[in-house]
């Protein structure tokens, strides 16, 4: 496969090409094949280190980058800004630039402040990959989000996303819509007018005023988590409000196409945004989502070690 991304970094979808998002996807499927097959390992980044700076708490983001470079061989360490030098007042770039002294290949960052990702990958040498800043970006979640999409429709293009929830703090949102766009799939958003952004034109995605307008004939609909920690104040009156206006359950799934897929970047708040017989349902792929992201990650990883050696 011809290198279509030459980058030293991956910071975000909104400034990458149609062909660019696509050849991550392609070259994400060898490693779903090799994740599928009895040893799940290759060499391809054998003696290189990736760190994975957190300054943000995770689970499943960054357990999978953890679980992607360890089958591409390569040394994986977990740093937490919590026990580190961070919490006596050492600037971000300064615990950064101490770490790829260490002569750190890759970074794997996330961050609570939007540019983050941007800021580091301008001040080191060692390659960037944004795993979530602030409510900026998340691309390696958007990846395999469309990455789930294509396995299960054979296809992108012209599809209806549906992304409900917290529009305004979600990171994923935002590369979502960013990319579905170049895609050629059709968006529409749909939350508390509290969630959602002020300048929503600048998505270019159709704003529904109801539930029902925004699940009726989707193909793919995407709930979104509450973001309680990026919010300084309630948003909502209620939980309870919340999910009777706007989250997903059986009777609202009826609008949508019969073979719509029903997705959620996680972590899942229970009869919140979504009730728990449409989450385990044959129509959730959430579980799905969750095992691509090793195969984007691998992908992802692979594709910068590359561009390194290039």
């Amino acid at each position: 496969m011809d290198t279509v991304y030459n980058k030293k970094d991956l910071i975000g979808l909104r400034e990458l090409s149609k062909e660019e998002i696509l050849y991550f996807l392609d070259s994400a499927q060898q490693f779903k094949d090799l994740n599928n097959s009895e040893i799940k390992k290759d060499k391809l980044l054998h003696g290189k280190t990736v760190i994975n700076a957190f300054f943000e708490n995770s689970t499943r983001t960054r357990v999978s980058f953890e679980t992607a470079a360890k089958r591409l061989a390569a040394d994986a360490i977990n740093f937490s800004s919590s026990s580190s030098s961070v919490s006596k007042g050492e600037t971000l770039v300064d615990t950064i630039r101490n770490m790829q002294s260490m002569k750190t290949d890759i970074f794997v960052l996330r961050h609570s402040a939007s540019g983050a990702a941007s800021f580091v990958a301008n001040n080191i040498d060692a390659s960037v990959v944004n795993a979530g800043d602030g409510a900026n970006e998340h691309p390696t979640q958007a990846l395999l989000d469309l990455f789930t999409i294509k396995e299960h429709k054979g296809t992108l293009e012209g599809l209806n996303v549906s992304i409900i929830g917290d529009i305004l703090h979600s990171r994923v949102a935002r590369s979502n819509i960013w990319a579905m766009n170049k895609l050629g799939m059709n968006v529409r958003i749909f939350g508390p007018a509290t969630m959602i952004p002020k300048y929503s034109e600048v998505f270019n995605c159709k704003v529904c005023k109801t539930m029902e307008e925004a699940v009726e004939g989707s193909d793919v609909i995407i709930m979104m988590r509450i973001q309680l920690e990026r919010q300084n104040e309630s948003l909502v009156p209620s939980i309870r409000e919340y999910s009777k206006f706007f989250g997903l359950n059986k009777e609202r799934i009826k609008l949508s196409n019969k073979d719509a897929i029903i997705m959620h970047p996680g972590p899942i708040n229970r009869g919140v945004e979504i009730n728990s017989d449409v989450a385990d349902s044959q129509r959730s792929v959430i579980l799905d989502q969750v095992e691509n992201g090793v195969a984007i990650r691998m992908a992802v990883l692979n594709i910068l070690n590359q561009n390194r050696k290039g």
